[in-house]
């Protein structure tokens, strides 16, 4: 096994070995992994951060495969974060993305790697976003998130990428409607992808008239929706233009900086938030907890009594601990 010096010194050498050893130690939740992120830090920001969420079916991974061969071709190195469903029975991650992008996956330019939700809402594991640190210090030009598309709930994946595109297909132009107030809000550009099949005319219109609705001033930038249709490279160039566009008026615009601020802040708030959960749910307080359940369940005494209870003994083990 490597040291933690040599891995991180491999990292720096865009050692594909050494790059997966770093992002298996943050999914093992090894003891050392915060401390080698917290060392690498100071090596991320260089690589842009590319969203691509969509419903199933969208055609996301033939989307991220052609993407990325286009990336290739101008000498941009690209890592790839295919966050998939938790497999039921290993915990682990369904690889079939690995397998569609198996063209891709061997290039040396090229880093793959999926991880699984772990049972995340959003469709992105909190893990994932420390992967893509590994990925960023280890000196890749882009990082592509491809996340699970489980609709309304996917809306994590605004939380870290610079860029988030929606791929939808024809057959989405019913549900569109329904998907507003979720996975529509996040896109700063929607592809239609297969757009050969019919229904495409609808599903555009019915998109088109889903965005007039969507509030802006004159510094947002407007979605665009292009048409695309990934198996035959078809308006793929297009889709990698409209993310430089994007890319240029998040520049232009200071916004670039703003929105990995908010982003930053946001991510900051939920590792405060789950390190103070792994403290206040210690042992003591599960056994605190199992006491108080009973009482809950049998008499009138409002869950939010016994919650009290519980974070006053926290408060009063801190307190303890200050003396």
């Amino acid at each position: 096994m490597m040291k933690l010096s040599e891995l991180k010194d491999q990292l720096y050498k865009q050692n594909k070995r050494a790059i997966s050893r770093a992002i298996s130690l943050i999914e093992d939740s090894d003891p050392h992994a915060i401390s080698f992120i917290k060392e690498i830090s100071k090596k991320t920001g260089g690589a842009y951060r590319i969203g691509i969420t969509g419903p199933p079916g969208a055609g996301k991974s033939t989307l991220t495969n052609q993407l990325t061969k286009h990336l290739i071709k101008q000498n941009k190195k690209v890592g790839i974060i295919a966050v998939d469903p938790t497999s039921p029975f290993t915990g682990g991650a369904v690889l079939g993305d690995r397998i569609r992008m198996g063209e891709i996956g061997t290039l040396p330019d090229v880093f793959i790697r999926s991880m699984a939700t772990r049972g995340s809402l959003g469709g992105l594991s909190t893990k994932a976003i420390d992967a893509a640190d590994v990925i960023d210090a280890a000196g890749y030009d882009y990082i592509i998130f491809e996340t699970v598309g489980v609709g309304q709930s996917e809306l994590d994946i605004a939380k870290t990428a610079d860029t988030t595109m929606v791929v939808l297909v024809p057959e989405s132009g019913d549900s569109i409607q329904a998907m507003k107030a979720g996975l529509m809000e996040i896109a700063d550009f929607f592809v239609l992808n297969k757009s050969d099949r019919p229904g495409s005319d609808k599903a555009l219109t019915s998109l088109q008239t889903t965005l007039m609705f969507r509030e802006h001033d004159e510094k947002t930038y407007l979605p665009k929706i292009l048409k695309c249709i990934a198996s035959e490279n078809t308006g793929v160039e297009e889709v990698l233009n409209e993310i430089s566009s994007h890319k240029k008026h998040l520049n232009d615009s200071d916004s670039f900086n703003q929105r990995r601020k908010n982003n930053k802040r946001i991510r900051i708030k939920e590792i405060v938030e789950t390190n103070l959960s792994i403290d206040i749910w210690n042992d003591k307080r599960i056994n605190l907890l199992n006491e108080k359940i009973s009482d809950v369940s049998s008499t009138s005494v409002s869950p939010y009594f016994t919650a009290e209870t519980i974070i006053e003994d926290y408060k009063k083990d801190i307190l303890d601990i200050k003396k």
